[in-house]
């Protein structure tokens, strides 16, 4: 009987698998393999917040395997090592695996194409399975710079929504193992230790399914209009399930599309597709230029300011300016932000106090349940100024995006419970409160006046 390997990185789910479908159709046993990457986890990137939503996603894809004759077989340790022992053991002759766009990606697939090579077996490696548009199938014409990949959206997305994206592949009927010994599944304390946020979704294909279907009866039509509002939470929420491969961003795009045709557009799937075409714009600037991590892309020579007390009130929701302290509670209690306000506290940490992207990225990454690499560095690049951003000296006013994304006072009520009290949008602007009143509140002053830091920007980045 010939066994192949399938081992899961972040493509946890059966339905629209390439991956998985091809070793079905390659060998009549299959083995589904997930590693607790020792790689990852020393790097600290499996943090309590993805623990529980990871441990979620794995028992429901065993849940899954089960149900079709098989199971998950988990491994801990080195994924190279680990990987090419499940090979051998099971005299398996290819392991399967969905690209990806970071440089730990790239690394791991060059081990253990070197390894399994060296073992005299085979390394599939499959793209269009994390994306819609596999990085590097689409890069300018040579008279467009030269470049191996789009730096500016735009025309990466004319080119992305012309592209035709491969057909939507059912979940396997039967999977057949061979004998195989397993850890038992993991559970959040085995994965990461500390406490998680308190507001956490549940994890898994499922779930993602469930919540995808929702969303596309209930929520993308209104997608165009309200994406930005605030307090209207009017955003698909997918972004965690996307991030683990609990659905693929192919069918997500396929499903919405379906709302649209030629005679008669559809707003909300324009709007909402659109963000998917930024989320594989991010991965094919990452994965042709992976130092960007953690270099800017372009840089600015900025000379970062430090102050401890100011990013510490930062990453506590303690700047004295509700809306971003709104945002940055409901991060700690949610493990995920609105995309709108995601922008704001960063344009406010990097630009008004002038603190270093990468700060704001790893508080970010320590707390978000969809911190994918490539978009949650590269976003931040984006604001900072330092990344694709074709404005890179905007600078967003938390005053002003408060009146316009939160004009009745909604969302920061909602976060910032000392000003719940405060009528309309009053509630942005608690300084202006008389003497007593405003002690009464318990709420910080400004961390920093807006036109000075405004001023202090300018003046770094030699705008003036």
């Amino acid at each position: 009987m010939r066994v192949t390997v399938v081992l899961f990185t972040a493509d946890l789910r059966l339905r629209d698998n390439p991956v998985l479908a091809a070793a079905l159709r390659a060998a009549e046993h299959v083995v589904p393999l997930f590693v607790i990457d020792s790689g990852i986890a020393g790097a600290g990137f499996v943090t309590p917040a993805r623990a529980v939503f990871l441990a979620d996603c794995l028992a429901d894809l065993d849940e899954g395997l089960r149900a079709r004759g098989g199971r998950l077989i988990v491994r801990a340790g080195d994924v190279v090592r680990e990987t090419c022992r499940v090979a051998a053991e099971t005299n398996a002759t290819e392991v399967h695996l969905a690209s990806g766009a970071s440089g730990y990606a790239q690394r791991r697939e060059e081990r253990l194409r070197s390894a399994l090579t060296a073992d005299g077996r085979s390394l599939c490696v499959h793209d269009a399975v994390t994306t819609a548009v596999a990085p590097g199938v689409l890069v300018p014409s040579s008279g467009n710079s030269g470049k191996d990949h789009y730096a500016v959206f735009t025309p990466y997305h004319r080119r992305w929504s012309a592209e035709r994206l491969r057909p939507v592949s059912p979940a396997p009927r039967r999977v057949e193992l061979p004998p195989v010994r397993s850890l038992p599944l993991p559970g959040p304390r085995d994965l990461a230790r500390g406490p998680a946020p308190a507001g956490l979704p549940k994890g898994g294909e499922s779930e993602g399914r469930r919540r995808l279907a929702a969303w596309l009866r209930s929520g993308l039509a209104g997608y165009a209009a309200a994406h930005d509002d605030l307090a209207a939470d009017a955003t698909s929420r997918l972004s965690s399930y996307l991030h683990f491969g609990c659905l693929s961003p192919v069918e997500v795009i396929s499903r919405a599309r379906r709302w649209a045709t030629e005679d008669e557009p559809h707003a909300g799937a324009e709007a909402f597709v659109r963000q998917l075409a930024w989320r594989d714009f991010h991965h094919q600037v990452l994965a042709a230029v992976p130092g960007a991590a953690h270099r800017d892309y372009r840089t600015r020579h900025d000379r970062w300011r430090t102050d401890p007390d100011e990013l510490a009130a930062w990453r506590a929701g303690m700047t004295g300016y509700p809306v971003v302290d709104a945002a940055m509670r409901q991060l700690a209690h949610e493990g995920w932000m609105h995309n709108r306000a995601r922008m704001l506290v960063a344009s406010f940490l990097t630009k008004t106090l002038y603190h270093d992207w990468r700060e704001g990225a790893g508080h970010f990454e320590g707390l978000l349940v969809d911190a994918d690499v490539a978009d949650n560095r590269l976003n931040w690049q984006w604001v900072a100024g330092t990344g694709n951003d074709t404005r890179p000296h905007r600078v967003l006013n938390p005053l002003v995006q408060a009146r316009r994304f939160d004009p009745r006072g909604d969302y920061v009520r909602r976060w910032v419970p000392e000003l719940a009290a405060l009528p309309g949008a009053a509630v942005h602007t608690p300084w202006r409160l008389d003497g007593p009143a405003r002690a009464a509140l318990r709420y910080p002053a400004p961390v920093v006046d807006l036109t000075e830091g405004l001023a202090r920007f300018r003046r770094a980045r030699g705008l003036d």
